[in-house]
């Protein structure tokens, strides 16, 4: 399978979730039960210098949680894997907003733990999901809680589970034979895949795919979070039970279904400004040190850290 198929996968981590918390609510919890046992996977936080106290979720506390897409399905630390999609997001039930940020996957930082610097999508393949979740914490200095992790072959399946998803398309473009209008289309899961993939022909380049793929995040969350419309349950757990990880706890995924939903229903969406760099031959993402400065201090306060 070429790298580049399935960069963003990543953007059905959110619906994955979310069809588990309806389903908590809904279905009960026999019903999810067996799925979520068999995607939890611990983390330990101990390293962590940037979150010194445990998340409350019956009082409200707010949260921050990396949504990472795999490109290649395999062990952790196995250096053919990359992080190829990076979404941080921080959640206040206090002030009813999330924030979301896109952080591209060729950004050059330090990498935690390695006393080298490199693509912070190179993480991965050094140390799994906790070198990421640290990495990420060092790049925005705040703290990383929790992960939803997926690998690439789930989405076109997830996609198509929901009965496809509805975007707003803000010009007309072909792409891998397929033709997308301006305006409002329909996308079932193979489109949904080409046109979250297309990049060059974009004039905000990978930006403008970035915001592509976040469409597709929330027109997957509508779909999703209305139960009665999707036929295919039995799929939908499917395709979680096999794509997705998280070190949330079914308890902790409750406790946000019942607390936290207004939050979620509000997303505001950041980029990481940047441009164009080379070293040895080598692209990279050179982020504006500035900008990602005054990003972190607004999500900081967002999660109620002090700055």
């Amino acid at each position: 399978m070429r790298k580049t198929k399935w960069k963003k996968i990543l953007l059905v981590a959110l619906t994955s979730m979310g069809v588990l918390l309806v389903a908590a609510g809904s279905y009960g919890w026999n019903l999810v039960t067996s799925t979520f046992t068999s995607i939890q996977e611990d983390i330990d936080r101990k390293e962590s210098e940037k979150r010194l106290e445990g998340i409350n979720f019956e009082e409200g506390d707010p949260f921050s949680v990396l949504l990472m897409g795999i490109d290649e399905p395999g062990s952790e630390g196995d250096t053919n894997q990359r992080s190829d999609a990076l979404l941080l997001l921080t959640v206040n039930p206090d002030k009813k907003s999330t924030h979301m940020v896109s952080i591209p996957r060729d950004t050059y930082t330090d990498i935690a733990g390695e006393n080298i610097k490199d693509k912070i999508n190179h993480s991965y393949a050094f140390g799994g999901t906790q070198m990421t979740m640290r990495t990420v914490e060092n790049f925005l200095d705040l703290p990383v809680d929790y992960f939803i992790r997926i690998d690439m072959q789930g989405f076109e399946d997830m996609v198509d589970a929901v009965d496809g998803v509805e975007v707003t398309n803000d010009f007309e473009f072909t792409y891998k034979g397929v033709h997308f209008e301006e305006g409002p289309i329909q996308l079932n899961g193979e489109e949904a895949v080409t046109y979250s993939r297309m990049r060059k022909d974009d004039p905000r380049g990978d930006l403008g795919r970035q915001e592509r793929q976040r469409k597709i995040i929330r027109g997957m969350i509508d779909k999703g979070s209305n139960f009665s419309s999707i036929t295919k349950v039995e799929g939908i757990f499917g395709v979680i039970e096999d794509n997705v990880r998280t070190n949330f706890s079914l308890n902790e995924i409750w406790e946000i279904q019942s607390n936290y939903s207004d939050a979620l229903e509000r997303v505001e969406q950041h980029e990481i400004e940047g441009e164009d760099g080379e070293i040895d031959e080598t692209y990279y993402y050179m982020p504006d040190e500035n900008q990602v400065e005054e990003l972190s201090d607004v999500l900081k306060e967002h999660l109620e850290e002090e700055n």
